[in-house]
């Protein structure tokens, strides 16, 4: 099954139906759900952009960008406190699946790790400054600040050191989870997939 989203002028275009309450707040739990099976297993990965994944696929990159935004708010003021500040981060994945889905990089899935490694420049490079900023450069997952404290005491300067350590993680987060939300998609209902499309 194709699963590129071939209508061209709804890529952008959003309102607040029937249709947009019922997937985001479905995204948002999948994110919910994801990002704490995550960190509650302690995993060298977040997960917590499945939902806005799979919303920016069945519906275009503003829904998804609405549901990872709303994720990291709820996230926050429930869970973890440190994932408020990244709702823009989310935004950017969501703008940014949306986009790649819509262009064709989620048609197969020889293609996925490719539009991976794209969204996770885009988080990473949102990300970084928001870890400079707050916490040192550091990201908060111990193998990835391993790699930031051995890159800082070989003289790397702090930002070239934050942005390797969230790029890394976020190109194994964002691969995963592109593969899990291409093979969820796939397993779709048709008319579901164009419910949302219409």
């Amino acid at each position: 099954m194709q699963i590129k989203n071939t209508n061209a002028t709804s890529m952008w275009r959003f309102k607040l139906s029937t249709k947009a309450m019922v997937l985001i707040p479905a995204a948002v739990g999948i994110n919910y759900v994801a990002k704490a099976f995550a960190e509650g297993l302690k995993l060298p990965l977040w997960l917590g952009s499945l939902g806005t994944y799979l919303a920016s696929m069945l519906a275009g990159p503003i829904p998804g960008a609405i549901s990872g935004f709303i994720n990291n708010v709820i996230y926050g003021l429930t869970l973890s406190p440190i994932s408020t500040i990244y709702s823009i981060t989310s935004i950017g994945i969501g703008i940014a699946v949306g986009i790649l889905f819509y262009k064709g990089w989620f048609d197969s899935a020889k293609k996925v790790w490719l539009a991976g490694i794209i969204i996770a420049l885009v988080s990473a490079i949102i990300s970084t400054p928001l870890n400079v900023a707050f916490y040192g450069g550091q990201t908060g997952v111990v193998w990835g600040d391993a790699l930031f404290a051995v890159l800082v005491s070989h003289s790397f300067p702090v930002w070239i050191a934050s942005f390797i350590d969230e790029f890394v993680l976020d190109l194994l987060d964002k691969i995963v989870v592109g593969y899990l939300a291409y093979f969820i998609y796939k397993q779709l209902p048709k008319k579901l997939i164009y419910f949302f499309k219409d």
